[in-house]
């Protein structure tokens, strides 16, 4: 079986113009073109959660155009609604994805819609089978053993405290909380709005709380911290630094720094199929030896001419566009032009 994917957890500006450098180090392990699966899930509160995806889903084709990524937003906005994390048919796109990708909304939200979901096992099956995963924001502190109620404490005004998140590490034996926009500013000199917007004061004496082992990890803004376990080695990039906190101690980790796993626990490589129901599982290997046995991959001249159509296309040059589209059958691909980009297919 491949080696578990790439983890990135980034702090926050991941559509920023400096984010591309953020997801680098994911797709330059990924064959082109990089399949990539955006959920809506930690915003599917929100009336424009489609909105949220798609500035994500945007950004991945026109910044990073380069791995020629074909991208799908999956609506899988609550676990009890046909647009639901417990839908196997719009979870579809997780099946091949070389990279799922979940942002900004509610780590509480997150936790609530996918804990014991279809997706969830999905998502952690792909994983296992070596797709890389992004979390940023209120994806990446959903993700850890512990995770903070943000929205409740910042805004409703419940009592800091604790809930227990997704714990995507713990069969790694990695017990983590993580703590994005560690270092922001926002609430100037009047108001500390670090510690993601909740302050120091709040999440300080929250920390005797934590499971005895757990470690707290802040990342900054514009940051990110990758997990990578073919070298059991974490590396930072971005603009600021990663924050370890481990019975109150502090170890912080500059940006192109790297250090070895174990720091974040005993790193332990689990089954493949561990903590998986059978079913999903099943269903991936089935998708996974599909993929692997079918002559799909897009030759390099293919993908040249479909990004030469798209700019025909874009200036409405339609002869153009229309010649294009049969030097691309020629090879042996469709080309299906919808809202979300051209999408192909072997013929």
């Amino acid at each position: 079986m491949p080696t578990p994917g790439l983890i990135t957890l980034i702090g926050s500006g991941e559509t920023a113009p400096s984010g591309r450098a953020l997801y680098e180090p994911a797709f330059d392990r990924l064959p082109k073109p990089v399949k990539v699966a955006v959920m809506e899930t930690p915003a599917g509160f929100e009336l424009n959660s489609a909105h949220v995806a798609s500035r994500v889903s945007d950004f991945i084709r026109h910044r990073l155009q380069n791995y020629k990524p074909d991208v799908s937003v999956i609506p899988a906005r609550r676990c009890d609604t046909e647009f639901g994390t417990n839908n196997p048919d719009i979870l579809r796109p997780l099946l091949d994805a070389d990279c799922i990708f979940m942002g900004p909304g509610s780590p509480s939200y997150a936790v609530r819609h996918l804990t014991g979901s279809y997706a969830w096992d999905m998502i952690k099956a792909r994983h296992r089978l070596g797709a890389c995963l992004t979390f940023a924001s209120s994806a990446a502190i959903a993700i850890g053993e512990t995770a903070v109620p943000i929205y409740e404490i910042y805004k409703v005004g419940d009592d800091p405290h604790w809930i227990p998140g997704l714990d995507l590490l713990g069969l790694f034996g990695l017990k983590i909380a993580c703590v994005t926009h560690w270092n922001n500013t926002e609430g100037g000199a009047n108001l500390d709005t670090s510690r993601c917007y909740i302050g120091r004061a709040r999440l300080e004496p929250l920390l005797p709380a934590l499971s005895n082992g757990t470690i707290v990890v802040g990342i900054d803004e514009h940051t990110a911290l990758t997990l990578d376990f073919s070298e059991q080695v974490c590396r930072v990039m971005g603009k600021g630094t990663v924050t370890l906190v481990d019975d109150g101690k502090e170890r912080i980790h500059k940006t192109d720094s790297a250090f070895p796993m174990s720091e974040l626990g005993d790193v332990r490589i689990p089954d493949a199929s561990e903590g998986i129901r059978p079913e999903v599982w099943e269903e991936m290997i089935a998708a996974q030896t599909r993929r692997e046995n079918s002559p799909s991959s897009l030759s390099d001249e293919a993908a040249a001419l479909i990004e030469e159509r798209e700019e025909a296309r874009r200036t409405k040059d339609w002869d153009r566009a229309d010649a294009l589209r049969d030097q691309i059958a020629e090879l042996g691909y469709t080309v299906t032009d919808t809202s979300e980009g051209p999408k192909w297919e072997v013929a």
